[in-house]
């Protein structure tokens, strides 16, 4: 984070292997899984906070994508309460990206993106993971400094291949 090393709990999954199954809530206090959207590309963008310029930035960018891609389903996921979420999208005109919450379950372990050391532990890093309609990853980017935007282009050409 912007020079200074800090860790996750483990790697992203591996691409070609298939995409661990999680729940998390939605804004509507709901739970959703990766099940609730088999059959459809997935890009998973992981991030700390919507409270932050560069995971702002990261859900508005996919939300003008999400538009244009056929058979996908952007999930933008933090750490943030689902009160939050819902209040940013609203504020910012966020409509084409589902927001959950990692508040209440296992997924920053399952994936390996929870930071455990540094003043942001128990976040969640930056990363983006694209999982095709049979389950598989087909691309992951686990971004090296924090502070930076994950590359776009690369995931959305991986729902695109």
């Amino acid at each position: 984070m912007r020079g200074t090393q800090v860790h996750t709990y483990s790697a992203l999954p591996m691409v070609n292997k298939p995409a661990p199954n999680f729940t998390l809530t939605d804004v509507d206090m709901q739970d959703q899984t990766l099940d609730s959207y088999k059959g459809k590309y997935v890009i998973l963008n992981i991030f700390p906070s919507v409270d932050t310029g560069v995971c702002s930035a990261s859900v508005h960018h996919f939300n003008e994508d999400a538009g244009n891609l056929p058979n996908t389903v952007v999930l933008c996921i933090s750490k943030d309460l689902p009160f939050a979420q819902k209040r940013f999208c609203g504020a910012e005109g966020i409509k084409n990206v589902v927001m959950l919450s990692d508040f209440r379950s296992d997924f920053g372990w399952k994936y390996g993106v929870e930071l455990i050391d540094s003043p942001m532990k128990g976040l969640l890093s930056r990363a983006v993971v694209v999982i095709d309609p049979t389950g598989k990853i087909v691309y992951e980017e686990q971004v090296a400094d924090i502070s930076q935007e994950p590359n776009y282009e690369a995931a959305i050409n991986a729902v695109k291949m």
